[in-house]
């Protein structure tokens, strides 16, 4: 399934909620008239939409039908389409930091899939050969920074972390630091989720927008706000508040395949001139994809593309990026096998230094008895010969003792 029918599966339930229901109008009148109107307004604002957004886009449309002069509904349908294209239209600056040296930082509120967003976007830019730092500056989540160090591993993106509890500011200084020495082409950082009501923590994403201004010198700055679109109208509040911290310079969308919400998108743009730069369709790393008002509206409405090259340099990114995750993981089997090598020898060698050390051992061992047993029988002769000695002495002292008692009897008996 290429990415252009992977957005319009991932659009499906918005879908259904939205065009099914302008269908319905479009073919319950006859004639374009107040009723009619009322009907398509009714329609988009209940496909969240929203009120400026569908006040803007009828208004444009009555233009259009007026000066064409067209009197069935059916044949401004196309004109409704054409009207919605223009009100999403992000122009030719969208990306601009992707062609330069920048820095990201992507916030929002709990649960919408910010580390998420992170580890995709970098495997978006890797399959761009571009150079990518990540930040782990979410330190309160448990799991952020493992995630994150797993994305880096999957994209080949270099890693910036601290441990858990660490100040998330102190973090992006860090990783700024080792963007201007690594000479990375983007740094992306993630912060943690945040509620947009309290205080405190809206506080310490002013510190951090600090850090960025102060440290970041010349690199282009980003800051895209991660909306979750089955929140609905909710995710414009979050939008507010979060405007009120620090410029929003463009929005991920994500979750779109599990809404019929995902009319959103085109009111966020109208209410606050704030871009969708990209939206969110399934779980893979591709199916973050850049926001294009033209490829969105028709597979909203599922027509086929007509932005056909659009799509085919997509395909090709998403090749890429399949290679540059493939690579990363045969660089990891072949690091894993290097180790396991490593590790081999040095066992092998432990093995032989034991070996050697228990003959070195069994040599002394051997030496040691032979001399033990040469000791021993040095002190077994010694002693036969001390015993030998000894029995000689009394044998002569036994011969001797009878010659000197025959001498003393004997010059008794002469003197008597």
């Amino acid at each position: 399934m290429g990415l252009f029918d992977r957005l319009k599966s991932g659009l499906s339930k918005t879908r259904d909620s939205i065009v099914g229901g302008i269908d319905s109008v479009f073919s319950s009148f006859s004639k374009i008239d107040d009723d009619f109107y009322d009907e398509l307004e009714e329609t988009l604002i209940m496909g969240d939409i929203g009120v400026r957004a569908t006040d803007e886009i009828l208004e444009d449309l009555r233009a259009k039908v007026k000066e064409e002069g067209i009197r069935d509904p059916k044949d401004c349908k196309q004109l409704l389409i054409n009207s919605i294209k223009e009100k999403m239209d992000l122009g030719p600056n969208a990306y601009d930091f992707e062609n330069q040296r920048s820095i990201v930082m992507l916030i929002g509120v709990n649960g919408v899939g910010k580390t998420t967003s992170v580890g995709k976007l970098a495997g978006l830019l890797r399959a761009q050969n571009k150079k990518v730092v990540m930040a782990a500056a979410d330190t309160f989540r448990a799991a952020a920074i493992e995630q994150l160090t797993e994305w880096s591993k999957r994209t080949g993106a270099d890693i910036i972390a601290q441990t858990e509890g660490s100040d998330p500011a102190a973090v992006i200084y860090d990783a700024i630091q080792a963007s201007h020495a690594r000479n990375a082409d983007v740094l992306l950082c993630d912060t943690a989720g945040r509620l947009h009501n309290k205080k405190n923590l809206m506080a310490e994403l002013q510190k951090i927008d600090k850090v960025i201004s102060r440290e970041a010198g010349n690199l282009y700055r980003e800051n895209l706000i991660v909306l979750d679109a089955t929140t609905g109208q909710n995710a414009l509040s979050q939008l507010r508040e979060f405007k009120e911290v620090t410029d929003i310079t463009g929005i991920i969308l994500t979750k779109m395949d599990g809404t019929a919400k995902g009319g959103i998108a085109v009111a966020i743009q109208a209410e606050l001139g704030i871009p969708v730069k990209y939206i969110g369709v399934g779980e893979q790393v591709s199916d973050l994809q850049k926001f294009n008002s033209e490829t969105f509206v028709n597979a909203l409405f599922d027509l086929d593309s007509e932005d056909d090259k659009d799509d085919d340099l997509e395909e090709e990114i998403n090749k890429h990026l399949v290679g540059a995750l493939n690579s990363s993981n045969e660089a990891q089997e072949l690091e894993s096998e290097e180790k396991e090598e490593v590790e081999e020898r040095e066992e092998k060698a432990e093995v032989a230094e034991d070996s050697d050390l228990a003959e070195k051992l069994g040599d002394g061992t051997e030496k040691q008895e032979t001399a033990q047993e040469e000791t021993a029988e040095e002190k077994s002769v010694e002693a036969e010969s001390a015993e030998e000695e000894s029995a000689e002495e009394e044998s002569v002292e036994e011969d001797e003792a009878p010659k000197k008692s025959g001498g003393f009897f004997s010059f008794f008996k002469k003197k008597k």
